[in-house]
């Protein structure tokens, strides 16, 4: 397992906050062309709150800050496309590496982001 440097976890906790501003700025464009489709009000104010709960739960609207969940944390945000591995741009090697391995060479499997 990989063990990321002190200096990955103050760039995280530097860039976290942008990083889940920017996604939420996403999601908000999508509920505005839910909302603008041509269903009935009911329907897209159902869709609507069944999207936002969803979305809830996702590291870039929400994410532990902690050294143990960085790892973890910063895989979600790959995996729900909040980030991308030219977001981890900056992060050691081995940090990059690990959450975004060059293309042909198998990455961490879903939820197993390594331990910090």
């Amino acid at each position: 397992m990989y063990e990321f440097k002190e200096s990955d976890w103050k760039l995280f906790r530097e860039r976290i906050p942008d990083w889940q501003e920017n996604f939420m700025a996403r999601l908000c464009g999508e509920y505005v062309e839910l909302l603008r489709s041509d269903a009935m009000p009911s329907t897209r104010f159902w869709q609507l709150e069944k999207r936002i709960r969803q979305d809830m739960r996702k590291a870039g609207v929400q994410a532990e800050r902690s050294r143990s969940k960085m790892m973890t944390v910063i895989d979600r945000l790959l995996l729900e496309g909040a980030i991308t591995p030219d977001d981890l741009e900056g992060f050691s090697d081995g940090l990059r590496e690990t959450l975004a391995p060059p293309r042909g060479r198998p990455g961490p499997a879903a939820g197993d982001g390594g331990q910090g």
